[in-house]
């Protein structure tokens, strides 16, 4: 009885395998699949959640901003939003791969490690969103403190090279790194991990931290300190004029409105720093082996994306209640309840 049931048992895994495994063949590559549950699985599923969420926030400040004819105002803050949609939706496609665990092989198995498992499309838009913000935190320290220097410099030409640029940053650093880095090993994409020598892993670790991070920090600390600084100069000089009475409500207004925008990139500058910091600590920690269990295929790392795109999923939130004409776009999509026709024939729209 013991045997017969040790059989049975047996058969019933086999069969369970043969349930959960898939093969596909395309092009001459054969490919198996498992499609496992456990915690990577929930992880991965959780950060493809984070992706559906930054990608339609996203999606619909960008309408919002045509709708309001700010598209064309507010360029580079457009440009971040596309770029925050490009890296949220390529974050949905790569972890839905990623999530059937494919064996990899032959050429089609090397390009899905190349371009999509290695996370190469997500860091394209990522790093692009991380250079384009600090463009966006340049152009308004020109704006306020060098005014002068923004007038006679910083020509419409000059803003849409700026946004072309953040994007062409993105994609090559991405583009070059990955192709020294990256490896299929055992059926598995090793991304970002495989470089020819140790001295090549540590350049790339200390540019990644320096420039992406630090550099960019900086930029925000630097910047938006003089700005608040300038801001409070302007404040007191008009306090002065209105107190003498010569009131002017045009300048205030302008004042109000650059305010507003200065907000408003100082909030997401500072939950940038705050959510890609634990993503830069695993990075260290993985690709300087301090912790050799960690790797950049385990849950761990997984979280730590998680954590990082709540930002990416933030963005939008915070540009919807801080600029009001894509603030009032967003009030008029909420659905309306039509008033009694006794009364006019408006309409009342109540926040769901």
């Amino acid at each position: 009885m013991a045997e017969e049931s040790s059989t049975l048992s047996h058969l019933s895994v086999a069969m369970a395998t043969n349930e959960i495994d898939k093969t596909q063949t395309t092009a001459g590559n054969r490919m198996t699949s498992s499609f496992l549950f456990g915690t990577d699985f929930y992880m991965k599923f959780t950060v493809i959640v984070m992706g559906v969420v930054g990608t339609v926030g996203n999606a619909l400040i960008l309408y919002a901003l045509v709708a309001s004819r700010q598209h064309k105002k507010q360029v580079l803050i457009f440009n971040q939003n596309a770029l925050d949609l490009f890296s949220s939706f390529s974050l949905i496609v790569t972890y839905s791969v990623e999530i059937f665990n494919f064996h990899l092989t032959g050429a089609l198995g090397y390009w899905l490690c190349y371009m999509l498992i290695s996370e190469n499309l997500v860091w394209w838009g990522t790093n692009g969103s991380m250079v384009n913000l600090a463009i966006i935190t340049i152009d308004r320290y020109l704006k306020v403190v060098r005014h002068g220097v923004s007038k006679k410099y910083v020509r419409p030409w000059v803003i849409y090279s700026a946004a072309v640029f953040s994007w062409f940053v993105g994609i090559v650093y991405n583009t070059v790194l990955v192709y020294y880095s990256t490896a299929v090993i055992d059926g598995i994409c090793h991304g970002y991990s495989e470089f020819e020598s140790h001295a090549a892993k540590m350049a790339s670790i200390i540019f990644y931290l320096l420039f992406f991070y630090f550099i960019i920090l900086g930029i925000f600390i630097f910047c938006y300190w003089r700005i608040l600084l300038a801001i409070r100069r302007q404040a007191r000089t008009m306090a002065s004029h209105n107190a003498a009475g010569a009131s002017n409500a045009r300048q205030a207004q302008s004042l109000k409105t650059q305010n507003n925008v200065i907000k408003t990139m100082i909030i997401v500058s500072a939950f940038y720093a705050l959510a890609w910091l634990p993503h830069n600590i695993y990075y260290l920690l993985v690709s300087t082996a301090i912790l050799p269990k960690l790797s950049f295929l385990d849950s761990g790392y997984h979280a730590t994306m998680l954590i990082a795109f709540t930002y990416t999923c933030a963005n939008p939130f915070v540009y919807a209640t801080k600029l009001k004409p894509v603030k009032e776009v967003l009030i008029k999509m909420i659905p309306c309840k039509s008033a009694s026709a006794e009364t006019t024939d408006s309409t009342v729209c109540t926040a769901v």
